[in-house]
């Protein structure tokens, strides 16, 4: 199980700080350890009190975590005063690990959760070090030094606070308009994402955000996969608020888990990639083996997310000459293959598996002889697949049934889709005789 960090405050209500951030990584499989800054008196009404750890114990924490385990991600929440953010920020420098800062100032009731100069210290220290920064409209303008009314606001608050590196996700909840618009400011683009406006956001979403995206990191995904999901999730989390005292309501961070779940669905699905698997190890030529290893995923009908698409477990290999199993079928375990396939069910629900080969000189011309639809996917280098799916989508007016991709770390491949694992084996036996 993958390991992610939290460093904030202790709420005592359990709606926010580390009590949720455990809670919201726990949902998507990942183990948190925790970081306590300071323990928090309040409820759903008000915070009474706030009584900050001394740095020194902070420090310990933070360095017999690193001592021990092997932090995948970290994040950092309520860090209250700057000799506490300066603290963080001096041991995490010498640890390589994707770092996220919710910039934590003000309680969703309203009171203050920080001293006066964690300002300075959060953009002096650690925005320069971060990942990404995580603000919502105040948290922003503080950051920004600047008013925020309308989108061109927002995208210049992004700008100014990027302006040393970092990303920027600013959370929109809190600007005026029909919808909800967060802006992910990231290697000088923007990509916006709307909802539907809830009718509270309610007690721990900015919390609960900020932990889910640490968790999607920590499991291997790229930053911009990782918030477009966890937006997702979010917005099922404040959909699913409920009510444990007279004031706020607090945001369910085990949305994601408490849905419903068809476990024969489930079932099914690992059955047949087991069996498929044993009839690629059976068929399919070594030349044809991605560098980085062979796998295929399949999704469960109606999938919501990655944790509802199967692949095998640490993919296939070729290993003294033969091609093996390197562990089972297993959901969540079809990495970036999970965020192609889910977008791709957006247009076609039935399109619920594919396979990604390494393809010989001929492989798009034999696909194309046998009647499929084989595109190339028109992205260079690194560029991301939580949106290019989709924009290749757009591009061709529908789902094609293959699809050559080209990147810097998996090299060239072909995806072939299909309804399930028997449709995908067949179109690639068509192709390898």
């Amino acid at each position: 199980m993958k390991t992610a960090l939290t460093i904030a405050g202790s709420d005592s209500v359990g709606g926010a700080g580390i009590q949720t951030d455990v809670k919201a990584m726990a949902s998507l499989g990942v183990h948190a350890a925790t970081v306590v800054t300071a323990v928090t008196v309040q409820n759903t009404r008000e915070v009474s009190n706030i009584h900050p750890i001394p740095e020194e114990i902070v420090k310990e924490q933070l360095e017999a975590i690193l001592k021990d385990c092997k932090v995948e991600a970290v994040k950092t929440g309520m860090l209250y005063s700057a000799d506490i953010a300066t603290t963080v920020a001096d041991i995490l420098e010498d640890h390589e690990m994707p770092l996220i800062v919710d910039p934590v100032l003000v309680a969703t009731v309203g009171n203050s959760l920080s001293k006066d100069d964690l300002k300075k210290a959060l953009k002096n220290s650690l925005l320069p070090m971060c990942e990404l920064v995580t603000p919502n409209r105040y948290e922003a303008e503080v950051l920004s030094g600047m008013k925020i009314r309308n989108e061109n606001d927002a995208m210049l608050a992004c700008e100014i606070i990027g302006k040393q590196g970092s990303s920027v996700l600013l959370k929109g909840g809190h600007i005026e308009s029909g919808n909800i618009t967060d802006y992910l400011y990231l290697s000088s683009e923007f990509t916006k994402m709307s909802k539907p406006r809830l009718n509270k956001a309610g007690h721990g979403s900015g919390c609960i955000l900020s932990s889910f995206i640490t968790a999607n990191l920590a499991k291997g995904l790229d930053l911009i996969n990782s918030v477009l999901n966890s937006r997702d999730l979010i917005q099922q989390s404040i959909e699913t608020q409920y009510a444990v005292g007279r004031g706020e309501p607090v945001v369910n961070p085990m949305a994601s888990v408490s849905r419903p779940i068809n476990n024969a669905d489930r079932f099914e699905v690992l059955d047949a990639l087991d069996s498929a698997a044993d009839l690629i190890i059976d068929r399919l030529p070594h030349n044809l083996i991605p560098k980085n290893g062979l796998n295929i995923a399949y999704a469960t009908k109606n999938a919501a997310g990655p944790e509802d698409v199967a692949a095998i477990d640490r993919k296939m290999t070729v290993k003294n000459g033969l091609l093996v199993k390197n562990g089972p079928a297993k959901f969540g375990a079809a990495g970036h293959l999970s965020y192609i396939l889910l977008e791709i069910m957006r247009e076609d629900p039935d399109a619920r598996c594919m396979i990604s080969i390494y393809p010989a000189n001929d492989t798009m011309d034999l696909l194309e002889e046998i009647g499929l639809n084989a595109v190339q996917s028109g992205r260079k280098g690194n560029s991301l697949w939580g949106t290019a799916t989709r924009y290749l989508i757009e591009r061709i007016g529908g789902v094609p049934d293959a699809i050559s991709d080209n990147d810097q770390k998996n090299g060239m491949t072909v995806k072939i889709l299909g309804k399930n694992p028997a449709d995908v084996l067949s179109k690639l036996d068509s192709i390898i005789g």
